[in-house]
């Protein structure tokens, strides 16, 4: 900087979901320095993961690069790397990427590091039961379901082939209803006559909630619809039933009749969300409190209590009870801009967030969807076209929305699946990791002559 010249304003932005995106973006006038940090190189649009999971999207349809979205906005830096911590005096941020730990100083922070899957205090139930909240775990579900029935064609025993071919989907929200739905879709209409040894028809797909509905923030209406519509997929929903225990080989589960097992092989996990780690280091750091699931209890604006230039949005916030979708994690992001601009602008400040509700979606099956828009609330090919309509104007990129016409195309006119490829490491990344750790960890504590080379 030369002399005499004035620095910018600084605004650090965590998270490139919805709400961190959005209010980078949102900023793209104002005479402001970005920062925007992000643990992967990419945007990811969550609400399609569950198709990255059955073999229709490929992942870089649902997760273009943050670089390639901002490279026109000359007043973002876009770094890579987790924030661990925040200092709160000296107004910096801690951040670790691969092999490197820096700092970046700010003079405004949004964070919108978005949520975590949640397993209700039984974290074991993860090795076994993938959930589907990153790129990571759709690819690794990818591998886990399309895997189980090539192993299935290799067993003769029936009650071997009948566990591989039975999968459980936790949770009945839009995503688990989802991905039942579109792997009842897979084993009945999409792999028929492929295999030599068994019929995937007779595949299992076994959907379970401890709730008494599915999709249960639609209401009654679009529940009956919805449970209707997997029934007629196939698809086993068992309500009012709690998971208790979770293996390599299957699922325990208290249903209203009692303890029972499921033999499976394939699970995967749809229930529950919780805030990331940071948020309760934010929040102790700055001397706020959180709520039951970890998010931050922010004042009206989204700002933390006593810290006007810290605002937490999307998943991380807890304000006026409003849920964790896309919707409110753009409109936040975009509040906290506008409030910065004021801000800068000299102009009041503290306008409370209000969340324009835009409704609630979810494909049970290839041309059936539910939308539940204000008072409007429809079901089969019209939701369905609703549902279209609204996820191609929010994916993010001309490109990305074109191949996606594409491969819907394929898979819900025709009978194939664009995206099948799995492999083996997809499958078992997540073990290794565990069993082994972080290389650039060990790299960073074992430095000496006697490390390992």
């Amino acid at each position: 900087m030369a002399q005499g010249t004035a620095r910018r304003h600084r605004v650090v932005i965590v998270g490139a979901g919805f709400g961190g995106l959005f209010a980078a973006k949102a900023l793209r006038r104002a005479d402001v320095d970005i920062t925007l940090i992000n643990g992967t190189a990419y945007h990811l649009f969550q609400p399609l993961l569950y198709q990255v999971a059955t073999g229709i999207l490929s992942e870089g349809e649902i997760a273009p690069p943050i670089r390639e979205i901002l490279k026109r906005q000359r007043n973002v830096d876009v770094k890579l790397g987790w924030v661990t911590d925040v200092d709160v005096a000296a107004k910096k941020v801690l951040v670790s990427a691969p092999g490197i730990d820096y700092t970046v100083e700010y003079d405004t922070l949004v964070v919108g590091a978005g949520a975590s899957q949640s397993y209700f205090g039984n974290d074991g139930f993860a090795d076994h039961a993938p959930g589907m909240k990153s790129i990571d775990d759709a690819l690794e579900l990818r591998a886990r379901i399309f895997g189980a029935f090539e192993l299935a064609d290799l067993h003769e025993d029936p009650a071997e082939r009948e566990r591989w071919m039975t999968f459980v989907v936790v949770g009945a929200g839009p995503t688990g209803v989802e991905m039942a739905g579109q792997i009842a879709e897979l084993a009945h209409r999409n792999l028929p006559g492929q295999y030599k040894h068994i019929d995937p028809r007779r595949a299992r797909v076994i959907l379970i909630d401890a709730v008494d509905a599915v999709l249960k923030t639609f209401g009654d209406r679009l529940s009956t619809r919805a449970l209707r519509q997997l029934h007629l997929l196939g698809v086993e929903v068992e309500l009012e039933t709690k998971v208790v225990g979770v293996d390599a080989t299957g699922i325990d589960v208290d249903t209203p009749r009692g303890r029972e097992r499921i033999s499976s092989m394939t699970k995967m996990w749809a229930a529950g969300v919780a805030a990331p780690p940071l948020a309760g280091k934010l929040a102790a750091a700055a001397g706020v409190k959180t709520d039951r699931a970890g998010r931050i209890l922010v004042e009206p604006d989204c700002t933390l209590p006593g810290h006007p230039e810290i605002f937490a949005v999307g998943d991380m916030m807890a304000l006026d009870n409003l849920p964790g979708v896309a919707q409110v994690a753009i409109q936040s992001g975009r509040h906290a801009a506008d409030q910065i601009k004021r801000r800068l602008a000299g102009r009041e400040t503290g306008q409370k967030f209000t969340y324009f509700d835009k409704g609630s979606m979810a494909t049970i099956s290839r041309f059936h969807a539910v939308a539940s828009i204000g008072k409007v609330h429809v079901s089969g090919f019209v939701g369905w076209l609703m549902w279209l309509a609204v996820h191609l104007l929010y994916l993010v990129g001309f490109k990305n929305r074109v191949t996606a016409v594409l491969h819907w195309f394929v898979s819900f006119l025709g009978r194939g699946r664009a995206e099948r490829v799995a492999t083996f490491q997809q499958a078992y990344a997540r073990a290794a990791v565990r069993e082994y750790g972080d290389p650039f960890a060990r790299g960073r504590v074992s430095t000496g002559p006697d490390a390992p080379k």
